[in-house]
């Protein structure tokens, strides 16, 4: 199993879109996830299409994590409805997996959480909840875009960071500063954690200041600038609104997009990014900025 941060020190740059793009990737290629929405804003759920009835929310089982049963806990993806005719075991042969995409959903109830002064023991609480995700292959973590009590809870539990960013002036700046912060999280919580690399999200490809910005994050920060880059994606909006995956939304855009996200959760999972990443020269110079 591989658990994935997903993370940005800048609001709006699309770090939701990335999570569920890799999630739709993911469900497409047949490999077993969960999403744990930690953000209270709870926007991946509700993307996802989540029906939550009587089941915990994220926020309810870090509060009591030895005793969260994860596995009674999660919701099923909405998106699920769309796969084969409408039903994960619709036309599925004889001893075909059956899909499998759940979410451990988001609520404002986190925020609780969301602090710069948690100690060790909270900082392992999704850790503990996460103790029961053993069959998924994959966990994708959607972060609030904070470094407070959260996302380091979040970068606890996980193995690799990926890093969302768009190609302007703050966002780039932000990066760099997640990268140091990751690197003194690495020494004093997690030395096994990574940085998985750098997702250039919503690039205009006639921008000019665009193609600038991704010289320059391809100067700063080296191999750590994931390929594909992400274009900005018109119906993105309405895409999440209807809580369907952008590998099943008709037309050649949403086609080529989910294409791309195919490729960036190849590269995700084969990644073995430094664990230091300033001492391995890829952050190199913030003088440009």
């Amino acid at each position: 199993m591989q658990v994935v941060s997903i993370s940005s020190l800048k609001g709006g740059v699309g770090k939701t879109s990335v999570t569920t793009g890799l999630a739709s990737a993911a469900l497409a290629a047949g490999i077993p996830t969960l999403v744990v929405d930690l953000d209270p804003h709870a926007d991946a759920s509700t993307a996802l299409g989540v029906r939550p009835g009587e089941q915990l929310d994220i926020g309810r089982m870090l509060k009591v994590p030895r005793r969260a049963r994860l596995a009674d806990n999660v919701v099923p993806s909405g998106w699920l409805e769309h796969v084969n005719g409408g039903s994960p075991h619709a036309d599925s042969p004889i001893g075909a997996a059956v899909p499998v995409l759940d979410v451990a959903v988001g609520s404002a109830y986190t925020g609780i959480y969301d602090r710069p002064d948690l100690g060790r023991r909270d900082l392992r609480r999704l850790s503990s909840v996460l103790a029961g995700a053993g069959q998924y292959d994959l966990v994708l973590i959607d972060c609030p875009p904070s470094l407070n009590g959260l996302t380091r809870m979040a970068w606890s539990a996980s193995d690799k960071v990926t890093l969302v960013a768009e190609p302007g002036l703050f966002s780039v700046a932000g990066t760099e500063r997640t990268l140091r912060a990751i690197q003194l999280f690495r020494q004093e919580f997690a030395p096994g954690l990574s940085p998985a690399g750098i997702v250039a999200n919503r690039v205009r490809s006639g921008s000019a200041e665009h193609s600038f910005r991704l010289s320059e994050m391809q100067s700063m920060f080296g191999e750590l600038l994931m390929s594909p880059h992400i274009p900005e994606q018109a119906n993105w909006q309405q895409i999440q609104g209807a809580a369907h995956s952008i590998h099943q939304w008709p037309g050649d855009s949403a086609k080529n997009a989910a294409a791309l996200f195919d490729a960036l959760l190849e590269n995700l999972l084969q990644t073995g990014a430094p664990a230091d990443a300033e001492s391995a020269g890829l952050v190199r110079s913030r003088s440009r900025l």
